[in-house]
């Protein structure tokens, strides 16, 4: 599914400015659409308004330069439903992680401890903060209340993350200790003691 299909269907939840579409991509999307910034929503936005799909009008601020707010024409609520009814259920995987650690008999091992350690840093605050925000409604907007779609949409992607924390938890110290036994020269990662003691402590916190 493009950017311009995506942004109709920001806006059939209410009228939106440029900045408020992208947070919407940056929160309630990032779970299945990620990448989208002002460089490809703006462009979009255009052209929704030439092809008459959208309305934009420019609302006044105080002390600041008036923003544009877009709004959803008749046209762009049609065409909208007329591809998510035409959409193949497809579901598309690009990590630059998963790629990294499958070539990481290139790298250096420790680099390797590095990159995963930091997706699990990453996944720790996704599950820790947004979960929170997801419980409270708060990934989209605070006026539009979460559909039953919305909140399925958004535990999926709890869960996805959630297993793949667990995962790569549960396999570090195996991966660790594979590299060491694979060549010489292994370095210990900076922080890599302190953050498996972390992980454990957190792991026996989970079990009490």
């Amino acid at each position: 599914m493009d950017v311009k299909t995506l942004c109709l269907g920001v806006l059939s939840l209410g009228d939106h400015s440029g900045y408020e579409i992208k947070k919407h991509f940056e929160q309630a999307f990032r779970h299945f659409y990620a990448g989208a910034g002002f460089g490809s929503i703006y462009p979009a936005l255009a052209d929704l308004a030439a092809h008459g799909l959208v309305e934009v009008c420019e609302v006044a601020q105080e002390s600041r330069p008036a923003k544009k707010v877009y709004s959803l024409t008749p046209a762009g609520l049609a065409l909208l439903q007329e591809r998510l009814l035409a959409a193949e259920p497809r579901q598309k995987v690009r990590s630059e992680f998963l790629a990294i650690m499958y070539f990481g008999h290139l790298l250096p091992a420790e680099h390797q401890i590095e990159v995963l350690d930091r997706m699990i840093r990453e996944w720790e605050r996704f599950v820790t903060e947004e979960i929170a925000a997801i419980e409270q409604g708060g990934v989209v907007d605070a006026d539009v209340p979460l559909t039953p779609g919305m909140r399925f949409a958004l535990g999926y992607g709890r869960t996805v993350r959630t297993a793949a924390l667990a995962y790569c938890r549960r396999h570090r110290d195996q991966l660790m200790l594979e590299l060491k036994r694979q060549g010489s020269g292994w370095t210990e990662p900076a922080g890599a003691a302190t953050a498996a003691g972390d992980r454990d402590g957190a792991a026996t916190a989970a079990g009490d």
